[in-house]
């Protein structure tokens, strides 16, 4: 789909060499303005991105993510390379390092395989092959076990129902097949919270979760807290949260990645860069709404120097 909700846009009048040659300036000699190098790139899409890279070893002949890495540090680097990275690959990379050497990060596999459609999971499958020569479902079953590998298998295989008409007594049926396997059984069905969760259409699965609250009294969240733990109950909701809405899901990932002591900054860049041409706009949003503060107002306080400058540049605004 064209995505028109993200904060970052081409740029216009847009200029790959003109560009090129400022950061080039930028970095040459001593020292560095990193404030031209944030601007420029935060402010141009990962189309002109990846013109301006290109411009830059034409003129030059050097590779400008080589520069950045040299000339920059920290996590204002990681910031500039995560921006400069094709945007095609970008979520293909986030896997493969997830699932790369000594323990697997359970934390980005759910972020990207609860949160992208069907059509974006067999796109990061197809360049995974590409890039890496590797298959990403086997990768994945190597390195995750039990129901929640079995839930992210589901998930990789993109077959989720498409969304059609809603069909009231599937609805109450699956409400009532996740209530029994909830509520009232010692110990979970958890296969039967797989399959629905996992296949349904997301326009049924709102329906399912309304139906689920009338028949127990409890939102499915509640239930899934209650009766599972650890990296399944994570992702069970996860997938019910992007069910609900995606935007509202990032929002909530972006309000704890900066939340209470230290920051997570790994996945605020990830959510920042992966979003700002997709929904950006929409989860300030819903950022403003549930937590009472301005996505703006969190990443200024949290954050600091360059890599502050280049957040909010990105976050596009302030929603207060």
């Amino acid at each position: 789909p064209q995505y028109t909700r993200g904060t970052v846009t081409a740029f216009v009048p847009f200029d790959a060499r003109a560009d090129a040659e400022a950061l080039r300036k930028a970095m040459k000699g001593m020292g560095t303005d990193e404030e031209t190098v944030l601007t420029i790139l935060t402010t141009r899409n990962n189309a002109q991105r990846q013109e301006i890279a290109s411009a830059f070893k034409t003129l030059f002949g050097r590779d400008l993510v080589d520069d950045l890495k040299s000339e920059l540090t920290g996590k204002f680097e990681t910031l500039m390379v995560s921006l400069m990275r094709p945007a095609h690959i970008f979520d293909a990379h986030a896997l493969k390092h997830a699932i790369k050497g000594a323990g697997t990060n359970e934390k980005v596999l759910t972020e990207i395989l609860a949160s992208r459609t069907p059509a974006e999971v067999e796109n990061i499958k197809q360049v995974y092959q590409q890039e890496y020569e590797a298959n990403l479902e086997d990768k994945i079953t190597g390195e995750t076990s039990g129901h929640f590998q079995r839930l992210l298998v589901v998930l990789l295989q993109a077959n989720r129902d498409p969304d059609a008409g809603v069909d009231d007594a599937l609805v109450e049926q699956d409400a009532q097949v996740l209530f029994r396997a909830g509520e009232l059984k010692w110990g979970t069905d958890e296969e039967k919270f797989i399959t629905i969760l996992g296949t349904r259409s997301v326009s049924h699965l709102r329906r399912v979760f309304d139906k689920y609250m009338t028949i127990s009294g409890f939102q499915i969240e509640e239930t899934i807290d209650r009766e599972t733990s650890g990296d399944l109950e994570k992702l069970l909701l996860a997938v019910v949260k992007c069910i609900r809405s995606v935007p509202a899901y990032f929002a909530e990932t972006l309000y704890y990645s900066m939340k209470g002591a230290g920051t997570d900054d790994d996945t605020l860049i990830r959510v920042m860069v992966s979003r700002s041409e997709v929904d950006l706009l929409d989860i300030r949003r819903e950022f403003r709404k549930n937590f009472a503060k301005s996505l703006y107002q969190m990443i200024q306080k949290d954050t600091s120097g360059d890599y502050r400058k280049a957040l909010l540049l990105l976050c596009g605004g302030d929603d207060d």
